[in-house]
């Protein structure tokens, strides 16, 4: 009662003040409303107008009242609100209903709903996107060339596709010729970490097709508005089911997919007698293949004294002249070891053969041919390498350069065929395993319609054949009839490129000529711009070429001890070429290419050789 009279004392005279009657205040009894007690009564001192003091009792009555309302329903909200904040706050974190909500993308983005408190208003929370997307419609296994061609491929016809690549590397997509080639000749110390080169030609390049800023990140590509190519990196699929269209990955996850490539390539074979040699033979042996393997045997190159190579074909003699390149400069020994008569003796005819193996030894090389390994062992901290004629090498390190086996682990949980006779996924010329699988690349023993089936391990092919994979996974339904190509430089004067079947066990027929300054792999790239020859090889035709009235071929037997500057090797089979190679000729490959396609028989290859014009200064 106290508080309201107080109240009633502080607000009559201010009232009093706005009233025009305030002036003659008529002091008479009236009963307080809080309690009773006598106390002043404004008054108009007007007879006959008491009810307008009513009025006013009235009018000031209703605005207190109105004022606590206010704040006690304002309180309240502020309470509500705080118990809602609260709620979100101290939520378990397992508790994870979901909803969908849609973006202005039109994309569907999972969220928390979270339960709220009675009369609370409702929230949401959008949850983190996953690591691996759980669905890709286009699903490429393997991250080297050819799926990244097939990539490459896929978004040029299907701008909107969204691929994802599932790479067993820890890095993006590259290509693995500079490994064996340029890479060693760079002038640069820090060559292993930045892993650009010189091409032949002068310019700079990384080994990477693409720089990161090209891709997208796994988690955003369900989500990215135009599609897009992702890496998944550091990851394996170990299990394929071909009839629910998803694979399962070594951690476990699955990813759901509408086509899939498979382009796991292969991994290098090793010798039986190092495989049974122990772990002090087996820490001492590279098998060449991938970048930390380059990283790797570049530092023990300059680490140790005697470095020995055991094979001679491609790769084998790429590293030997690489390796010996650097003898020159150092101290290394570098030896080379294989069961042919000579240099890649299963590609080259013997003349052509015994050459090349001259040459890797003028590089500083101790070539040792008609050599079979029988035993390994390491003692005294090196190993020794014992052959089956009773010879003995020792030597610090071990490179094995014995061939490539495909990866075809994927065949018996996904019920695809393996070749008995090549090896690799059997695939039609579609390059089609099942209707909605397909294979490129490096495992794929594919039906080449003018040669049969075939399986290739080269660089082009797996551009080519990745290509291809990807137009047909868009609907394109194209045979392989573009013959690929591959090419082996042994350093930047010497290099040879070939197409088709080249097989020394075929007849062959070989025109030759003298070379000039322009018949090096150096002069080539200079003219076309590109160290990859078969970025510019695979695309070009064989149209408007036309033969010099300098080409005066003649189909000479070579004789050993001939100088080979430059010259084509035809390859026979019933009379019919099935393979050229083209011996420091360059930017020929599409008449060679053409040739193959045509598939006819020849009855004067003197006149098919004019066509290449060696004999132009």
């Amino acid at each position: 009662m106290l508080k309201c009279r107080a109240t009633w004392q502080k607000l009559a005279p201010l009232a009093r003040s706005f009233t025009p009657w305030g002036r003659k205040p008529n002091v008479s009894k009236f009963k307080d409303p809080c309690g009773g007690v006598p106390i002043a009564q404004m008054s108009s001192n007007i007879p006959g107008r008491s009810s307008e003091n009513m009025i006013y009792y009235l009018l000031v009555g209703g605005t207190f009242v109105g004022s606590g309302i206010y704040v006690y329903r304002h309180l309240q909200e502020d309470k509500a609100r705080f118990n809602e904040r609260m709620a979100l706050v101290l939520k378990p974190v397992n508790e994870k209903p979901f909803t969908e909500i849609t973006t202005s993308s039109s994309e569907p983005i999972s969220v928390e709903k979270n339960e709220q408190p009675e009369g609370a208003q409702e929230a949401t929370v959008v949850q983190a996107r996953p690591e691996i997307p759980p669905h890709a419609p286009y699903l490429l296994i393997g991250g080297g060339t050819a799926s990244f061609a097939a990539a490459r491929s896929i978004r040029a016809r299907d701008p909107g596709a969204r691929v994802l690549i599932v790479s067993e590397e820890a890095v993006l997509p590259y290509m693995r010729p500079p490994l064996s080639k340029e890479l060693w000749f760079s002038d640069d110390p820090n060559v292993k970490e930045t892993l650009r080169f010189k091409q032949w030609n002068g310019k700079e390049r990384s080994i990477y097709f693409q720089p990161l800023s090209f891709y997208v990140s796994p988690q955003d590509l369900p989500y990215v508005e135009n599609g897009g190519v992702a890496v998944l990196n550091d990851r394996k699929v170990v299990h394929m089911d071909a009839r629910g269209n998803k694979v399962r990955l070594d951690d476990g996850s699955e990813i759901s997919y509408e086509k899939c490539l498979i382009a796991t390539g292969g991994t290098p074979r090793n010798l039986p007698s190092i495989e049974r040699a122990g772990e002090e033979v087996k820490k001492r042996t590279t098998l060449f293949r991938k970048i930390e393997d380059f990283k790797s045997l570049e530092t023990i190159s300059r680490d140790v004294k005697s470095v020995t190579i055991i094979g001679g074909g491609f790769l084998g003699s790429e590293l030997a002249c690489a390796l010996g390149r650097r003898a020159q400069e150092t101290s290394l020994e570098v030896n080379q070891i294989f069961p042919e008569r000579g240099n890649m003796g299963k590609i080259l005819p013997e003349y052509l053969s015994n050459w090349t193996t001259e040459k890797v030894k003028k590089e500083g090389v101790n070539v040792m041919p008609d050599s079979v390994v029988k035993s390994v062992n390491y003692e005294n901290g090196r190993l020794s390498i014992k052959l089956k004629d009773g010879r003995m090498v020792k030597t610090d390190h071990i490179v094995a350069a014995v061939g490539l086996e495909p990866n075809v682990e994927l065949a018996k949980s996904g019920g695809l065929e393996v070749d008995s006779d090549f090896g690799g996924f059997r695939v039609n010329s579609e390059l089609q395993a099942r209707s909605n699988i397909w294979v490129a690349g490096d495992a794929a023993c594919f039906y080449d319609i003018k040669l049969g089936r075939r399986r290739v391990e080269h660089h082009d092919h797996a551009v080519v054949s990745g290509r291809l994979a990807g137009e047909n996974m868009t609907g394109a339904s194209k045979p392989y009839w573009h013959q690929s190509m591959f090419w082996s430089d042994l350093g930047p004067y010497v290099g040879y490129e070939a197409i088709g079947i080249v097989d020394s066990s075929l007849p062959t027929v070989g025109v030759f000529a003298k070379a000039t300054a322009k018949d090096t792999p150096k002069a080539a790239t200079e003219e076309s711009g590109t160290g990859i020859r078969s970025e510019s090889e695979t695309e070009a035709t064989a149209s408007g070429v036309g033969i010099s009235t300098k080409a005066v071929s003649t189909l000479n037997t070579p004789q050993q001890g001939d100088d080979y500057g430059k010259g084509v090797i035809f390859y026979l089979r019933d009379k019919v070429i099935v393979g050229v190679i083209l011996w420091n000729v360059f930017n020929r490959m599409p008449i060679a290419r053409k040739i193959i396609k045509d598939g006819e028989e020849h009855a004067d290859l003197n006149e098919v050789a004019k066509l290449f014009n060696i004999h132009d200064d």
